[in-house]
């Protein structure tokens, strides 16, 4: 077990609230204490001795408070193996006194980022004594308990309340690694910050919260969620989100983001299988329901405004795995509740990263996020026919839509109303077919409606066949060498194409 009995501690902390147990619990155990600054201040008001840090180092923090620990006297204390004689030896030739514990934590770097404040101000904020003891303590673990946030005194007060002020190898090893996490985390947050204007070419990532899920993707796979997630979503009702779930939320989230006026979208493996806008939500999502009430089944929901009594009794019938709003009346709640594992997500946050990434051929890939959400002013006509007003609407509608859909898709659509899709198929053609076989087959009457491609035309056929089936408008990228075949098919055959210029390919 190693234990090792505390007879000496240093604390120096930026937060100092909870600290006041361990620091009595330090003193009825009569370990002596060595402090800097407000902390030491802190200690001497609860009435307990402490030892300045300029006593053992005969230095006064200098430069503004940037060197106050940085000595020998203090890492020398940290450092030294204690089963090495010539370590002892020297520790004793120097008046070096050991140090057993050391309670540390680190400026606030990513809140001061978070706050706006000036890049001086954030300079500051990047702690060197603070990391510096760190690193060394949890180096030296053998020897020394490492305490690098405030969020582990509970734990640590426990500890070392049950074993008297002392701490086995295997507490000391814990600690070391959760103060490598912090510290790891800390050095990532500063070069990404460097790093937004200087571009250098590195993949570095850091989210130290993180929740195990029951499985990944299939149940032989395991799963782990990394990040904040109860900072986005507060969860209401229902079983734990699940791998799957989560995928599907986050697909549900950013479709939803498209919209401004009263939407609902149903989304099954992430893509969308009905979205519509309406006067309210539970016309918004009858309508979005009408698209395909099978593919409902199961699905997960989602809405911009809030879920009322009416909303709620329209879909309770429905089984469905997850719904997400920004708030639900009492009354909605009631009614949705009534089903134990239904999941019910209150959305406090919108998606706020800019970059996506993902682990490929042993590596990782990263992109930034398509966050260009095509709109009435990109709609450039292409063909001699304008379309209307009401078709220009409906074509951004699609194309918002065609934008959230796996590759190779094809979106038909009237205002306001998602008719059919066709999902990643490898042809277009055959994504065009599967939307009108599915249109078809819930009784929508293709006649005026609207068609969007998340990519070009490289021929004709397409539109050949929206023509047949009474489409007249379509929305797509261009970019296609052969433009002109579509645009000139479209022209002998009274219909109108606009070109957003962007493409919305989704891998």
């Amino acid at each position: 077990m190693s234990s090792i009995k505390i007879k000496s501690a240093l604390i120096s902390v930026y937060y100092k609230d909870n600290l006041e147990p361990i620091v009595k619990l330090l003193a009825a155990n009569n370990v002596q204490i060595f402090s800097t600054g407000g902390t030491q201040k802190f200690i001497e008001d609860l009435g307990v001795s402490v030892t300045p840090v300029e006593e053992m180092t005969t230095y006064p923090s200098i430069f503004g408070g940037r060197v106050k620990t940085l000595h020998p006297a203090i890492f020398g204390g940290i450092l030294y193996r204690r089963e090495l004689e010539s370590d002892v030896k020297t520790a004793a030739e120097y008046n070096i006194p050991s140090i057993d514990l050391v309670i540390v934590d680190l400026y606030p770097f990513e809140e001061t980022v978070a706050s706006g404040a000036s890049e001086a101000d954030i300079i500051e904020k990047i702690d060197i004594g603070g990391i510096s003891l760190i690193r060394a303590a949890a180096k030296n673990f053998k020897d020394v308990l490492i305490v690098s946030s405030r969020e582990q005194y509970g734990e640590v007060e426990q500890i070392l309340s049950s074993k008297k002020c002392a701490t086995d190898l295997e507490d000391r090893r814990l600690f070391a690694a959760k103060a490598f996490d912090i510290s790891s985390n800390y050095d990532t947050a500063i070069f990404n910050n460097f790093n937004a204007k200087e571009n250098i070419v590195a993949f570095k990532q850091s989210l130290r919260k993180g929740n195990t899920l029951r499985y990944g993707e299939n149940p032989h796979q395991q799963g782990t969620f990394y990040g904040d997630l109860s900072a986005m979503l507060e969860q209401l009702n229902g079983k734990e989100l699940s791998y799957n779930n989560l995928v599907d939320v986050d697909a549900a989230v950013a479709i939803m983001e498209e919209f401004d006026e009263t939407a609902f979208a149903i989304l099954k493996h992430t893509n969308a299988c009905g979205v519509a806008t309406g006067s309210s939500v539970a016309e918004a999502y009858n309508k979005a329901f009408a698209a395909d009430t099978v593919s409902a089944f199961g699905g997960v929901l989602i809405t911009n405004k809030k879920m009322n009594k009416e909303a709620a009794e329209a879909m309770h019938a429905l089984f469905f795995e997850v719904l997400i709003a920004p708030e639900f009346e009492p009354e909605a709640l009631e009614i949705l509740k009534g089903k134990k594992n239904r999941i019910l997500l209150k959305q406090k946050q919108k998606l706020n990263s800019v970059k996506q990434f993902k682990s490929l051929l042993n590596g990782v890939i990263e992109q930034d996020r398509d966050l260009k959400s095509d709109s009435l002013e990109d709609l450039k006509t292409a063909t001699k026919l304008a379309p209307t007003e009401a078709e220009k609407r409906a074509l951004v509608f699609a194309s918002k839509i065609a934008k959230h859909t796996k590759s190779n898709t094809i979106v038909l659509a009237k205002e306001g109303q998602l008719l059919s899709s066709g999902v990643g198929q490898t042809s277009r053609v055959d994504a065009l077919n599967q939307a009108i076989h599915k249109a078809k087959a819930f009784g929508f009457d293709l006649n005026g409606a609207v068609m969007a491609s998340d990519a070009f035309f490289p021929f004709p056929d397409c539109v050949e066949i929206a023509k047949g089936e009474g489409i007249h408008a379509v929305v797509q990228p261009g970019g296609s060498i052969k433009d002109q075949d579509s645009i000139d098919y479209c022209d002998k055959n009274d219909m109108t194409m606009v070109f957003t210029g962007v493409r919305h390919f989704k891998h």
